[in-house]
């Protein structure tokens, strides 16, 4: 049994998030997760919202809320679509918990004892208009490098090219929209990173089987044009963790805090800590997961996101993790998600264009959205979310392959030979074809699974589905039953445990509906099958079922207009 520790970027607090940022992140590391634990591994799978810095202050500030009376409502609103979606995170957590209070300024305390933390003074933009300093995100203006005339002052959303306030054309305050702004001085603690640089290019090197977008974003960082270069680690806001060395106060960082993008993925750990505590356990049952002198040598640890978060990832948390000198766990497999657009333009939190997780679950239930969402993940380039593709993917895969099979076979059992498996024939040469051609497709299926291949998978799985009712179409029980109606009880049976087999196949993309397949089983046992041979006969004679409702309901013409209609503009 493995022990496998996986994390999902951490998704931002301001508003409900899209269907391009869940498959970013979320969604794919819970089909890792769920898979993971269904061949027995030990899994300890973790996300939070990321709370702090100026999107959250900006957004209470628009709700007219106190930012932490926000972020704990925000927090809650999340808790509950993660929940609606199925994603089975061990823990749930929030960025500005104690845990992460504590183990940010722990780090940062190891750090500047490393030497890798220097004091700069720098022009920061002020705002007479809105009288206080603007961090990064407090200013907008166009991006230098595409020309995008909402680009924030850390990085632009169109171009992901990382900026600093004063890169801006035409900069005005967030806040406001005052275009008066004035450059004054701030003192600002900066992570050294570049003293870092060998190391990370000599880790990165041990990498072999990261996706190439991952390696490729993180060597661009490296090495193309001035290289990696050290990154401011405080702001001017009052939101946040309060910049400290441990327990002590930093002298001359009063009233400052810690950058979000240095405390969100410490986080990952503080989740690990806040998780332990939730369970009423001691800190040895977290940090055997994160600390490599506490046994955290043998896990494995697998990260999910989006590409715009590679180079934090890959850089600025392990400068983090290797800078401490203490024996943290740092990433082995980094797997990164390409965009997923949207009808012919781009998802978009700040503008509210796409489909959200909240509108999602108000029209169709979660599996329908899981597996279109996984079957088209944006892996080897961007993707793009249409209706039309959409209604045809459910109708075909979900409606017609799956939900047809188990409906025909367990009416067609009702009807002919009760609520329950039938006895009598043997199994014969389309039967060991068919188990022979699963036998097959099931390994190549675990092997994509463990690769994180996961539009590979979903086709393989999508194959199995089809090879059932290829079977099912070519034995033809109805027929068969009119002159060997033992022969046809045998076929019926291997269909009934098709429908278990199926089930738990399927559970890491769809689980709400493998669960309705496994209880219309009457079955308890949800274990990985060894041998498909086995898996054909798991359900005894005599074992009682029952007709499930149906699983997927076809979308019509009619709704998929309405809905294309309906989410045409903006939210």
């Amino acid at each position: 049994m493995a022990r496998i520790l996986i994390t999902s970027a951490l998704p931002y607090i301001n508003g409900i998030k899209h269907l391009g940022t869940l498959i970013g992140s979320q969604l794919p590391a819970d089909l890792y997760a769920r898979y993971m634990r269904g061949r027995g591994n030990e899994v300890l799978f973790l996300c939070a919202t990321d709370e702090h810095g100026t999107p959250a202050e900006l957004a209470a500030a628009k709700a007219g809320k106190p930012v932490a009376e926000y972020c704990a409502e925000m927090h809650g609103i999340q808790t509950q679509l993660v929940q609606g979606f199925g994603l089975s995170f061990d823990h749930y957590g929030r960025s500005s918990s104690p845990q992460n209070h504590r183990l940010t300024q722990h780090f940062a305390g190891k750090l500047e004892e490393a030497g890798l933390i220097r004091e700069v003074s720098e022009q920061q933009f002020y705002s007479p208009t809105d009288d206080r300093y603007l961090p990064d995100r407090y200013v907008e203006g166009t991006c230098p490098n595409c020309g995008y005339d909402k680009a924030r002052g850390d990085q632009c959303e169109n171009c992901t090219k990382q900026l600093d306030p004063a890169d801006l054309i035409d900069p005005r305050s967030a806040i406001s929209g005052a275009t008066d702004l004035e450059l004054r001085d701030s003192k600002h603690l900066y992570l050294r990173q570049s003293a870092m640089k060998d190391d990370l290019d000599a880790w990165i090197d041990t990498k072999t089987d990261w996706p190439i977008l991952t390696t490729s974003i993180a060597r661009k960082w490296l090495h193309d044009g001035d290289g990696l270069q050290d990154r401011g680690i405080t702001r001017d806001l009052s939101w946040g963790v309060p910049v400290k060395k441990g327990d002590a106060p930093w002298p001359g960082m009063e009233g400052k805090v810690f950058y979000v993008w240095f405390d969100a993925p410490i986080e990952y750990i503080a989740c690990a800590a806040e998780w332990a505590e939730a369970q009423g356990l001691g800190d040895d049952a977290w940090e055997r997961w994160w600390r490599t002198d506490k046994g955290a040598d043998d896990v494995r640890y697998v990260q999910f996101m989006g590409k715009d978060n590679v180079p934090f990832h890959t850089l600025g948390f392990p400068v983090t993790i290797l800078g401490s000198g203490e024996p943290w766990k740092l990433v082995d497999h980094l797997k990164s998600f390409n965009y997923l657009n949207y009808e012919g333009g781009q998802f978009s939190t700040s503008q509210g264009r796409g489909v959200f997780m909240d509108q999602a679950l108000e029209i169709l239930p979660a599996d329908y959205w899981r597996w279109w969402l996984l079957s088209h993940a944006p892996e080897s380039s961007d993707s793009e979310f249409n209706w039309e593709n959409f209604q045809a993917s459910v109708n075909k895969d979900l409606a017609d392959v799956l939900g047809n099979f188990v409906s025909r076979i367990t009416k067609f059992c009702r009807s002919r030979f009760g609520e329950a498996v039938p006895e009598g024939g043997t199994p014969g040469e389309q039967e060991a074809a068919l188990a022979a051609e699963l036998e097959t497709r099931l390994r190549a299926y675990e092997g994509l699974m463990e690769a994180m291949e996961v539009r590979k998978a979903a086709a393989e799985l999508r194959a199995i589905w089809v090879a059932g009712n290829e079977y099912l179409q070519s034995a033809a029980p109805w027929s068969t039953f009119k002159t060997d109606p033992e022969q046809a009880a045998m076929q019926v049976r291997t269909g009934l445990n098709l429908i278990r087999l199926y089930a738990v196949l399927s559970a890491p993309f769809i689980p709400s509906a493998s669960a309705r397949m496994l209880d219309a089983m009457g079955c308890e046992d949800a274990g990985w099958p060894d041998e498909v041979a086995d898996a054909l006969a798991a359900l005894p004679t005599g074992h009682a079922f029952t007709v499930p409702d149906v699983l997927f309901a076809k979308i019509s013409d009619e709704d998929r207009e309405s809905w294309q209609d309906r989410f045409a503009g903006t939210r």
